[in-house]
């Protein structure tokens, strides 16, 4: 990786901006004698006054006990909070590390923006809004932007125009699978730029880099280190209606100076309440940037389609369907509402249809080996994908074709049918595909998904954002 510094980072920089235990501390430390960094960071008490200094959890009930602990000749009781144990136990007593932040870390590269691509018209108001609002630090800006609108290349000028002051910048997600497609693109937009990647059970060591992306949970290790962060799926589970993740992420801005901005294709109720109080500022964008009409659902009634997997009735209505929808070229993607469902649907397919065996596959979120299924039907392994709403956000294939089995479940909200529609029509040369809602029965969620995207494709064409199909080449 190109040297971006104007001089080498010293090695308390692994400390920058963190909240961090001892353990936690010490994997990133290269140093022969940890010590002398550690002597230079503050210690905070990791639980004060039944507050969680690291969740912010307060809630009596979220603590657990430990043996008491015998402390001159007396015995102190020892708690821990359980809303943040996946992390790594916090106990009362015990110590987190921190370090402030730089308020700048000049770079010195060519060229910071190694992206040569050519944003819309409507990428580039949106681009040139988020610049304009970094001055206004005190509240979020949000971009309500279609599925496949682009959103993703639309950050990247802020992020070069806060990287070229010295800043520093995170993108989160509340969902791992949307972090693993963002980290390669924006490490090939930003080439000579070292761009670290944070999840849970990761095996790289961590250290300060200028760019950074993460889960929205892995930044309740941060306090005041980010200049601008940037949360992509805002209304996603589990950030949504999470007010640890919320916390987590408002505490990791820098203080007075960080700004922070939402991305989302289906804003909630409170975010849409939060721009009528104008305490969050907007930028909509109802077209996706090649200029094409989002695609609408066709409804297709399939009975009971539960009995229909459970038994393996070759001739349900429900098989008929798939291996229909199985024939269209392409990337094919069905969603069904559960873990369960889907591993029986894909051991009755590979059942009845042998032929089907070696082109299908499938991944929910319990699936170790869900980022190499993913990568292999990008790569054409596979040419179908049975999955849960694990893979309704953030990513993209080409020539992609969506069945949503189930499309009536109660799991299946307005915002996930949305989001599963996404899926189909987003690349230039493939800007068009299938889109099927298979139900036992209509529901209000299925037909405001459908009246939502049509609301976008009738406000885009208003604007003369798509192009009119009837019209003459």
């Amino acid at each position: 990786m190109t040297e971006i510094y104007v001089k080498k980072l010293p090695e308390e920089s692994v400390a920058w901006g963190r909240l961090v235990t001892k353990s936690e501390l010490m994997k990133s430390i290269n140093d022969s004698n940890p010590m002398t960094i550690i002597e230079k960071l503050t210690k905070v008490d990791a639980i004060v006054d039944g507050i969680c200094m690291r969740c912010s959890n307060n809630d009596p009930k979220a603590f657990g006990e430990l043996p008491p602990q015998t402390v001159f000749g007396f015995n102190q009781p020892r708690r821990f909070c359980l809303k943040c144990i996946n992390m790594s136990r916090i106990t009362e007593g015990g110590v987190l590390y921190y370090l402030p932040a730089p308020e700048t870390v000049p770079i010195n590269v060519s060229q910071v923006m190694t992206w040569d691509g050519t944003l819309s018209p409507e990428q580039s108001r949106a681009s040139k809004e988020l610049i304009t609002q970094l001055e206004d630090i005190y509240r979020p800006h949000m971009i309500h932007a279609v599925t496949g609108a682009g959103k993703t290349e639309m950050i990247f000028p802020v992020i070069e125009a806060v990287l070229k002051r010295g800043g520093r910048v995170v993108v989160a997600s509340p969902r791992i699978d949307v972090c693993l497609e963002l980290a390669p693109r924006l490490q090939e937009a930003f080439r000579e730029i070292p761009v670290q990647l944070l999840y849970g059970g990761q095996e790289e060591p961590y250290s300060y880099t200028p760019l950074t992306v993460s889960t929205t949970h892995q930044l309740l290790r941060f306090k005041e280190a980010y200049d601008l962060v940037i949360v992509d799926e805002v209304d996603a589970f589990p950030y949504a209606g999470d007010e640890t993740l919320h916390y987590a992420v408002t505490r990791s801005l820098k203080k007075d100076r960080g700004k922070l901005v939402y991305l989302t294709a289906t804003p909630d109720k409170t975010l849409t309440d939060q721009v009528q109080e104008e305490s969050l500022t907007l930028t909509t964008l109802p077209a996706r940037y090649h200029r094409n009409a989002l695609p609408e659902p066709v409804f297709e009634w399939i009975g009971d389609w539960r009995e229909g997997i459970e038994k393996g009735h070759k001739n349900s209505k429900v098989f008929k369907l798939i291996t229909a929808f199985y024939k269209i070229e392409g990337v094919k993607l069905f969603f069904v509402p559960s873990i369960r469902i889907a591993e029986k649907l894909f051991h009755q397919l590979r059942s009845l249809f042998p032929e089907l065996a070696k082109e299908l596959t499938v991944v929910h979120a319990k699936d170790p080996e869900r980022k190499e299924k993913v990568q292999g039907l990008r790569d054409g392994k596979y040419q179908a994908l049975i999955t849960t709403t694990i893979l309704e956000r953030g990513v993209t294939f080409t020539n992609c074709h969506v069945c949503i089995i189930g499309a009536e479940d109660r799991l299946y909200t307005l915002a996930a049918l949305v989001q599963m529609s996404g899926r189909v029509g987003r690349k230039w040369d493939y800007p068009t595909g299938h889109l099927v809602y298979a139900h036992g029965g209509i529901t209000n969620q299925m037909n405001a998904a459908k009246n939502q995207i049509l609301e976008m494709n009738r406000l885009a064409k208003e604007k003369g954002l798509i192009n009119d199909p009837t019209a003459d080449s």
